[in-house]
């Protein structure tokens, strides 16, 4: 019992040293926890641009970690599925925390739709999935209204929506009919094995599975935990200019109303609206920002 003692006031005056400190917080972000901030408006309106999260990494398994910034494994991956013990994989619906496969060091967050075996198709911008369990599942775990049947084979009709209110389209950008032809018609295609088909909640604004393929779960980093801090603060060029898939013209429409978006006053108004601090999001988890909307 004193040997534990002693080794508890070791362990705690280590805990309060600057070395102790450093190695505690670079245990935690190496297997616990860290911090992220989202990147652009492709999960509006569950997650919002300027959105900053702690991610949750041990929610599918621990995976390799890496040096912040750098983005440099500090372990060797023993399994050779980026995890350092591996757990299971997203579910259908999760909204997933991962890097991007073209270019690992960069960080995306989308909402998982379908899994290994599952079938995906758009059509008319209606996203459609066929679970891989069968028609028997299908018909036990979804309402009658969500089935539509395409040929010999039953899908579930936009399985995501009730639950999920962040889910959305963008009737403006659509009116304009420019529109790459993968967010209103894809597929259908079967998800490969191992593999998760992710989704933007802006279905409209967001560059996903649908344009550069699923991902594997190697690839899988962990899932949001709760927001520790959230603000608008791009500037007006950063929203307006940027390619079709990422601009927010609903963000800008809902600033200028009427005033047309490409003039400078509509530029001006935004600008002087700029840095808001979201404090209503401020602590939430992910289930608190959905009842938000």
């Amino acid at each position: 019992m004193e040997k534990v003692k002693k080794a508890l006031i070791k362990l705690y005056r280590f805990s309060n040293s600057w070395t102790g400190t450093i190695v505690i917080v670079l245990l935690a972000i190496f297997f616990f926890a860290q911090a992220f901030k989202i990147p652009s408006g492709s999960m509006k309106s569950t997650l919002l641009e300027g959105d900053h999260l702690i991610v949750k990494k041990f929610a599918y398994g621990i995976p390799v970690p890496h040096i912040p910034w750098l983005e440099v494994p500090v372990a060797p991956d023993f399994n050779g599925n980026g995890h350092l013990i591996s757990g299971e994989g997203p579910k259908r619906g999760d909204v997933v925390v991962f890097r991007y496969p073209n270019e690992p060091k960069m960080h995306y967050v989308k909402r998982c739709v379908a899994i290994g075996g599952d079938g995906v198709m758009l059509r008319d911008k209606t996203l459609y999935i066929r679970p891989h369990e069968g028609e028997k599942y299908i018909r036990e775990n979804y309402d009658k209204d969500q089935l539509e049947e395409f040929g010999d084979e039953l899908w579930v009709k936009d399985p995501y929506r009730k639950e999920h209110k962040g889910i959305q389209y963008d009737d403006y950008i659509r009116a304009l009919g420019i529109l790459p032809q993968e967010t209103h018609s894809f597929g259908p295609i079967t998800v490969q094995e191992g593999r998760y088909f992710m989704m933007g909640d802006n279905r409209d604004h967001s560059a996903d599975s649908r344009f550069w393929g699923s991902v594997s779960y190697e690839y899988i980093v962990g899932q949001p935990w709760f927001m520790y801090f959230s603000w608008e603060s791009r500037s007006y060029d950063e929203v307006a200019n940027n390619g079709i898939l990422q601009n927010d013209y609903a963000a800008l429409l809902a600033v200028c109303g009427d005033i047309d978006y490409k003039s400078d006053k509509c530029k001006a108004k935004w600008e002087k609206e700029r840095y808001k601090v979201r404090w209503d999001r401020i602590g939430l988890s992910l289930k608190g920002l959905e009842e938000l909307l």
